[in-house]
C-alpha cells in the first residue's frame, strides 16, 4: 500500500495469519481513544454463552421443556419443528422463542410463569447466578490481553456485558489497581483518568454467593435499563461520541448485541461526532453477506480465521498489545524495524512496508528520531528513510490544515 493511501483505506497486517486491522483504529488506540466492549465469547468455553445459559436454567427449573430445546441445533431460527405434544401452551410459546434465538425473552417468559412478578430472588435469577458461579475458573489469555489493550495511557478502561469477574482477576497484578463498577455505579464516560475500571453495564455477580446480584438477563430487564431508566443506553451514547467502540466476543444475533446496536444506531445520522464502531468477526472463510450485514447495522467488521478455537483472534490481540504505542514492548517494536529494513523497500512485501509506515506514523517526534536512528544503524536503504520523511511531511501538512 502506498504512502498516499487515505487513512480510511489503510489496513495493517500485524503478522502472517493475523487479522488485518484498519490503521485508523490502530492510530485511535495509540491516542487512547478506543474502548473495548466484551461479550460472552471471551469467556468461552469456561462459562456458558446466553444460549447455553438458558439451556442450563431450563434443565434445573423445567426438565420437560429442556428435553425439547436441548436437541434443537443452534441457529435454526424458524427452520425447526420440535415435538411439542407433551407441553402446555405457555411452554410451547417459550420453545418457539428459543428457536428464534430470543433468549432474553425466553428467560422473561419463564420467570413470569414460575415466579410471577420478577424479583432479585426469583428462582430464575438464583439459577442464573448459580450456573455462572463456577469455582476454580480463572482468567484466560484473552482476558489478560484485553486488559493490556484496555490501557488508554494512564487509565485502564474496559466495558463488558458479562457477569463474571474474570477481567478483574486478570488485572489483579496491574498497578494502580483496576476497580470494578456495575450498572448505576459506573462512572460517566469522559477523557479524564476518572473514567476507568472494569465496567459491567449489564450487572455483575456479587462475590458473596448469599447476596442477590442485579443482572440484566430478561427482556423486561433490557427494557428497564435501556428504555425506561436509560442507564445503559445513555452510557453507550456518551461513550460512542468519545471513543471508537470495539466489540469482541459477540455474534450478530446475540440479544445484548441487538440492544447495544439499537442504542447507537439512531444517533449515527444525527450526531457528526459519533465515532466509528468495529467488531471482530470470526469465520473459517470470509462471509461477504455476513460482513455486509454488520456494515448495514453501522459496525465496521474485522474478519479473522475462526478455526483452531479462534486462535487467530487471540494472536492478533496479543500482537497488537505487544506493538501498542501505549504499553507495548519496545524490544519487539525495535526488532520489527530491524527485520523489515534488512530488505530494500522496493523488494519488501506490502505488509512489511505498511507496518513500517504505521510504526512511524503513530510515533511522536522523539520516537521517530529513535526509529530513524535504529534504521540508519541497520544500514536501511534510502527507500525506508525517504518513507520516514514523507510521513513527517504528511503529518506536518495535516497540522497546518
Amino acid at each position: 500500500m502506498s504512502l498516499d493511501s487515505t487513512p480510511i483505506d489503510r489496513v495493517i497486517s500485524l503478522g502472517p495469519g493475523l487479522a488485518a486491522i484498519p490503521e485508523r483504529l490502530l492510530l485511535a488506540h495509540a491516542q487512547g481513544k478506543v474502548l473495548f466492549i466484551v461479550g460472552a465469547g471471551v469467556s468461552l468455553p469456561a462459562l456458558p454463552d446466553f444460549r447455553k445459559l438458558v439451556l442450563q436454567v431450563y434443565s434445573k427449573l423445567d426438565p420437560p421443556v429442556y428435553e425439547v430445546i436441548n436437541v434443537i441445533p443452534p441457529g435454526v431460527c424458524n427452520q425447526w419443528s420440535p415435538n411439542l405434544s407433551n407441553l402446555r401452551n405457555d411452554q410451547k410459546a417459550e420453545v418457539n422463542r428459543f428457536i428464534r434465538g430470543d433468549y432474553d425473552v425466553v428467560l422473561g417468559m419463564l420467570e413470569r410463569r414460575i415466579d410471577g412478578k420478577p424479583a432479585g430472588k426469583s428462582s430464575v435469577r438464583k439459577t442464573v447466578a448459580s450456573e455462572l458461579r463456577i469455582s476454580g475458573i480463572g482468567p484466560g489469555p484473552m482476558h489478560r490481553v484485553l486488559m493490556r489493550l484496555a490501557d488508554r495511557g494512564g487509565a485502564v478502561t474496559i466495558v463488558t456485558t458479562n457477569f463474571d469477574l474474570l477481567l478483574e482477576n486478570a488485572a489483579k497484578d496491574l498497578r494502580p489497581a483496576v476497580h470494578s463498577y456495575a450498572l448505576g455505579g459506573i462512572p460517566r464516560p469522559g477523557s479524564s483518568d476518572d473514567f476507568s475500571g472494569v465496567l459491567h453495564i449489564h450487572g455483575t455477580l456479587d462475590p458473596n454467593p448469599t447476596r442477590t446480584s442485579d443482572l440484566i438477563v430478561t427482556d423486561q430487564d433490557f427494557g428497564e435499563f435501556y428504555l425506561r431508566r436509560r442507564v445503559v443506553s445513555d452510557f453507550i451514547y456518551d461513550a460512542a461520541r468519545l471513543f471508537h467502540l470495539v466489540l469482541i466476543g459477540y455474534s450478530a444475533n446475540d440479544p445484548p448485541m441487538r440492544y447495544l446496536l439499537n442504542a447507537v444506531a439512531a444517533d449515527g445520522t444525527r450526531f457528526s461526532d459519533l465515532k466509528e464502531r468495529f467488531t471482530f468477526v470470526g469465520n473459517s472463510a470470509p462471509d461477504p453477506i455476513g460482513l455486509e450485514d454488520w456494515k448495514g447495522r453501522g459496525i465496521t467488521p474485522i474478519h479473522y480465521d475462526s478455526t483452531n478455537d479462534h486462535l487467530a483472534l487471540l494472536d492478533t490481540l496479543k500482537r497488537w498489545a505487544d506493538l501498542s504505542a501505549i504499553n507495548g514492548k519496545k524490544n519487539i517494536v525495535d526488532a520489527e524495524v530491524k527485520r523489515i529494513v534488512r530488505t530494500n523497500r522496493a523488494a519488501a512485501s506490502d505488509a512489511d512496508r505498511d507496518l513500517f509506515d504505521h510504526l512511524i506514523r503513530r510515533s511522536n517526534l522523539t520516537e521517530r528520531v529513535q526509529l530513524s536512528a535504529l534504521a540508519s544503524r541497520k544500514k536501511a536503504d534510502f527507500g525506508w528513510l525517504d518513507a520516514i520523511n514523507a510521513i513527517i511531511k504528511e503529518n506536518d501538512g495535516k497540522r497546518r490544515v
